[in-house]
């Protein structure tokens, strides 16, 4: 059946039933969604239940747009007319792609009104659909950057979403069943993410990342049969945004890929903002970059982004699932469904089963679950990391002694997930009197990576989202924390007083934390705290092993004299115990798991163990090996 029959027959089964008097004009399908046009969508807002309905029925992700929209400037106004001024309304973003108006406010639950009442008024008025997000804390750039940018080129995109479509949708065609997955990167190493996943029908690539602190291999193999050209790819599916994972998404286009990246909201934004962070890092170090910013905005172009549990179509075998992995902000457990029924696998990605300061424990129960690719950072077998509490006091007890002495603290730490974290263990260590009340200075990208935290709410937990929307309560707007947003501030930090500085990059390859440990690591009153995993090869590693002497250039030296100390408490991944409890706790229980994302002992350690343990089928894959799966 041609795709123009089966949007027939689809309108048809529409019209069947909507209501009479509710017209549908055209039927049309938008990336992975069944766009309906109507002439009536005050109609629609009406019958609460019929997009429900309707999504039931046909199993199908349905989104309902009106012919004509109205214009935003008078649909501005009479959103205002609606709404009660009590609302705090302080944004409103139309999105003509969509046909959404996004409604930020401060009391989103005044927008909405009882039972959803005034969320329809606003629809009967204007037509757009409203959605409804509280006002960020802290405004983001770079969300609004994006907002932006994807507004202007909101034709393109269009064009773009009708043709993916109309592929996710197209006929099944091979009588052929099979599944493989091809490992391309990230096995018995840490970096450079990269998995094929392959059908008769289909390819989707699973992460494409950077190994950080690589000078020979830090690409992953991109370039064999399997995968090459990158016009044969159907998708790419991005579990979260550190560079390991996302580094090299932009890549892609450059050499010829031209479909869509699905990922959560958080993800998008964030891997956006590190990957021109990325390059500017890059082009001051080697001045070789592996694209350019237009390859970042081609990217932006062409994503698609998921909420947890949305069950969505990316090919026309497969169906994506993006579940709660707890490791950064919108980090994702992807679970791919393939076929009708057929088979049922999953990738990690990076996660957590804890909860953190951050985030709820990642997702361990799945509808169907028979092969499962998990992460094994800390997958060795004396790999057991601190109770957070412990490494909170750690912390404390580090800064304590380093403030009461004359010192300043480095710790070098991710923009995202981690920076965070010690940000909310800081705050409250000062505010129970744990520590010194010093000054803590925020370098690179920390805080608009914070400001991205507050404009997505629900992918917090429930107690740190409850205390950043309560009046005078968010740990994150404390006076303590101070912006260097200048080369002049950052040299007054290091010659001021005693301090705390949370800077980038986390595994010391660039960024801020260099000038910090320069001007600051010959003083032995200073110290450096390593509250992340530091890859091999990478100047962090090396520190931690005890390098003394760090060759910067052809002719400088760094010294470093001062005290080092780790809190591996802080991690974003599971440790050991963590990693054996997952397997346990995982529902179903999967027929085959691959070790991966770990050096090379810890994924072999970790297999065994599971294999020992659970007499599960095991494997610690190589790269450039190909499993069929069925």
């Amino acid at each position: 059946m041609v795709i123009e029959e089966k949007l027939q027959e689809l309108k048809e089964q529409i019209n069947k039933i909507v209501p009479s008097g509710i017209t549908i004009s055209d039927v049309e399908f938008e990336g992975p969604e069944l766009v309906i046009y109507t002439d009536d969508p005050k109609q629609f807002a009406d019958q609460a239940d019929l997009i429900k309905i309707l999504a039931r029925d046909l199993r199908k992700r349905i989104v309902v747009r009106p012919n004509i929209l109205e214009d935003p400037e008078r649909a501005a106004r009479e959103i205002r007319a609606v709404v009660p001024e009590n609302a705090g309304i302080s944004d409103l973003f139309f999105d003509p792609e969509t046909g959404e108006v996004l409604i930020e406010a401060e009391k989103p639950g005044v927008v909405i009104g009882k039972n959803g009442v005034t969320l329809r008024e606003i629809t009967k008025q204007i037509g757009w659909t409203p959605k409804v997000v509280r006002t960020p804390p802290i405004e983001s750039s770079t969300v609004k950057q994006i907002r932006t940018y994807l507004r202007s080129v909101k034709d393109e995109r269009k064009a773009f979403l009708r043709a993916i479509g109309r592929r996710i949708h197209r006929e099944v065609t091979s009588k052929d069943q099979w599944l493989r997955v091809t490992t391309l990167g990230c096995c018995r190493e840490v970096g450079r993410a990269a998995f094929l996943i392959s059908t008769p029908e289909s390819k989707i690539l699973v992460d494409c990342g950077e190994k950080p602190g690589s000078t020979t291999n830090g690409t992953p193999y991109l370039y064999v049969p399997e995968i090459y050209p990158l016009t044969t790819l159907d998708a790419v599916v991005l579990t979260h945004a550190h560079l390991d994972h996302c580094a090299l998404v932009p890549l892609l286009y450059k050499y010829g890929y031209e479909g869509p990246v699905y990922s959560t909201p958080p993800t998008r934004d964030l891997s956006t903002m590190l990957q021109l962070d990325y390059l500017d890092v890059v082009r001051k170090e080697t001045d070789k970059i592996p694209y350019t910013s237009n390859e970042v905005r081609t990217y932006m172009k062409h994503s698609i982004t998921l909420n947890y549990g949305s069950v969505t179509d990316i090919a026309p075998d497969v169906k994506l699932t993006f579940h709660n992995a707890g490791h950064i902000l919108g980090s994702a457990i992807a679970h791919f469904h393939i076929g009708e029924g057929l088979y049922n696998i999953a990738f990690t990605g990076d996660f957590n089963y804890q909860k953190t300061r951050l985030f709820s424990p990642a997702v361990s129960s799945f509808p169907r679950l028979e092969a499962l690719f998990m992460e094994s950072t800390y997958g060795g077998a004396n790999d057991f990391q601190p109770q957070r509490k412990e490494a909170e006091d750690k912390l404390y007890e580090t800064v304590s002694a380093t403030i009461k002495r004359g010192g300043k603290v480095i710790i070098p730490a991710f923009a995202v997930g981690r920076s965070q974290e010690v940000m909310l263990a800081l705050e409250e260590g000062i505010r129970r009197q744990k520590i010194p009340p010093v000054k803590i200075y925020l370098d690179g990208m920390i805080k608009e990576a914070t400001a991205i935290h507050t404009t997505y709410p629900e992918y917090l937990n429930s107690d740190l989202r409850n205390q950043i929307f309560r009046e005078g309560l968010n740990p994150f707007l404390s006076e303590a924390f101070v912006q260097v947003d200048s080369p002049d501030l950052r040299e007054k930090v290091i010659s001021g007083d005693p301090c705390v500085i949370i800077t980038t990059s986390g595994m010391l390859n660039g960024g801020p934390v260099m000038e910090y440990l320069k001007a600051l690591g010959p003083d032995e009153r200073n110290s450096l705290v390593f509250v992340g995993y530091q890859a091999e090869g990478t100047l962090g590693r090396r520190i931690q092993k005890g390098w003394r002497e760090i060759p910067l250039g052809w002719r400088e030296t760094i010294v470093i004299n001062l005290e080092i100390a780790t809190s591996d408490g802080f991690s974003g991944h599971s440790d050991r115990k963590q990693l054996m409890n997952y397997v346990a706790h995982l529902q179903p229980r999967p027929e085959k798991i691959f070790t991966i994302h770990g050096d090379e002992n810890k994924t072999i350690d970790l297999a065994s163990s599971i294999y020992k343990r659970h007499r599960i089928e095991t494997h610690s894959p190589l790269n450039l090996e190909t499993y069929r799966m069925i």
